[in-house]
C-alpha cells in the first residue's frame, strides 16, 4: 500500500507506505494541515475507510478502477505511480467517484455476494463429479441432480480404491456446497422480509422471472435507484452496446459489460422467463397479492410488453442470447420504475 500527498500551496509531492489499518490512516490524515481531501480505489478494502474519514470530517472519494483512463503509451504500472495519479486527479476534481453505501446496505450486499460465490462453487462441483464418473464409463442419462439422480449417486460403489475415494470427496463437496447455498438462501429470504429493502423487493417481485432472491439481489446491488432514469439504468449495468465512432462512421459492438456484473446476470436470467407466453403462475399471483393497484397494473404492462418484445425479436431471426440481453436492458427500466413507486 502506497500513499501520495500533494501540497496544494507549494506543489510538493511526497509518497509513503502507511499502515493499512483504518485507525492508522485516519490518524495520519488528521495530522496533516487542512483542509484535506482523500481518494482511494474501490476494492477488497470495502468502504469502511471512507465512512471513517467522513466521520472525521475529511472529504473522501472512492474511485472505480475500471473508469480510470490510462494513456495507451503508459506501460509502467506501480503502486507509487497509481497513488500519484490519483492525487493529481483529485486535485483537479477529475476523479470518477462511486457511491459509498451505508453499513447495513454493505452487509446485505456481502450476503448476496456470498450466495453468488456458493452458486458458482456448486456449479463447479456439479461439473467435476459427472466428469469423474464419465472417465469410468458411468453416465446418468435422465434429469440431473433430481431425487433419482442423487439416490443413484449414493448407491454407487466403484472397484478401485483411489477412484472411490475421489468420488466420495467430489460427492461430499456437492452436498456441502448445496447445504451452504440453502443456508444463504434462507438468510436472504429472512432479510428480504424484515429489512428496509422489503418494499422495493416486494414491488420487483411483481415482474415475471424476479423472485425474492433476484429482487433482493437487484435491490442491494443498485442501492439508491433515484440516481438513475429509465434510460440510464441500462448503461450503469453494462447492458448497452459499445460504440467506436468517428466522423460520419458509427460502429457499435457488443454490450459494454460495465458496472455491476451480478445485477446484470440477474436481469439476463430473469429475461429468459419472458420468452414463453404470458400466463401468470400461481407464484406470481401470490407475489402480487397485497400490492397497490398501480404497482400491479404497471408490472402487468411490463410483463406483457416484454413478452411481445421477445416475440418480435424471434420473428426477426435474432439469436436468443442477443434477445435475452435486449429484454434484460428493458427489464432494468421496468425494475427502476417499480422500485421508485410508493
Amino acid at each position: 500500500m502506497v500513499g501520495c500527498m500533494i501540497d496544494s500551496e507549494v506543489g510538493e509531492i511526497r509518497t509513503l507506505r502507511p499502515s493499512p489499518k483504518t485507525e492508522a490512516i485516519v490518524s495520519w490524515v488528521g495530522s496533516l494541515p487542512g483542509p484535506v481531501a482523500v481518494a482511494y480505489e474501490a476494492g477488497p478494502t470495502g468502504f469502511a475507510l471512507a465512512r471513517a474519514l467522513a466521520a472525521a470530517g475529511v472529504r473522501c472519494e472512492v474511485v472505480a478502477p475500471s473508469k480510470m483512463e490510462r494513456p495507451p503509451g503508459d506501460r509502467v504500472k506501480t503502486d507509487r505511480r497509481d497513488a500519484e495519479r490519483l492525487a493529481r486527479l483529485l486535485r483537479i476534481a477529475e476523479l470518477p467517484g462511486v457511491r459509498v453505501p451505508g453499513e447495513a446496505e454493505e452487509a446485505a450486499r456481502d450476503l448476496v455476494r456470498a450466495r453468488e460465490d456458493a452458486r458458482t462453487d456448486l456449479m463447479r462441483a456439479r461439473h467435476r463429479l459427472p466428469k469423474l464418473l464419465l472417465r469410468q464409463g458411468l453416465v446418468w442419462e435422465n434429469c440431473a441432480w433430481a431425487g433419482a439422480h442423487e439416490a443413484w449417486l449414493r448407491a454407487l460403489r466403484l472397484d478401485r480404491v483411489g477412484v472411490q475415494v475421489a468420488f466420495d470427496e467430489a460427492f461430499d463437496a456437492v452436498l456441502s456446497v448445496h447445504a451452504r447455498r440453502d443456508r444463504l438462501d434462507a438468510a436472504i429470504v429472512e432479510m428480504a422480509a424484515t429489512s428496509g429493502f422489503a418494499p422495493v423487493v416486494d414491488r420487483l417481485c411483481c415482474l415475471r422471472g424476479v423472485g425474492i432472491l433476484t429482487g433482493f439481489g437487484l435491490a442491494v446491488e443498485v442501492g439508491d435507484w433515484r440516481r438513475f432514469t429509465g434510460s440510464t439504468i441500462g448503461s450503469y449495468l453494462g447492458l448497452v452496446p459499445s460504440e467506436s465512432s468517428s466522423g460520419a462512421r458509427r460502429s457499435q459492438g457488443g454490450i459494454t459489460k460495465a458496472g455491476n456484473s451480478h445485477a446484470r446476470r440477474l436481469l439476463v436470467e430473469a429475461a429468459w422467463h419472458h420468452r414463453k407466453p404470458y400466463r401468470p403462475s400461481h407464484e406470481l399471483i401470490r407475489r402480487r397479492a397485497g400490492q397497490p393497484a398501480a404497482v400491479r397494473e404497471r408490472a402487468e404492462r411490463g410483463n406483457r410488453r416484454l413478452h411481445r418484445r421477445w416475440t418480435r425479436l424471434d420473428a426477426r431471426g435474432k439469436r436468443s442470447t442477443i434477445s435475452a440481453v435486449a429484454i434484460a436492458r428493458e427489464l432494468a427500466g421496468w425494475s427502476w420504475s417499480l422500485a421508485l413507486m410508493d
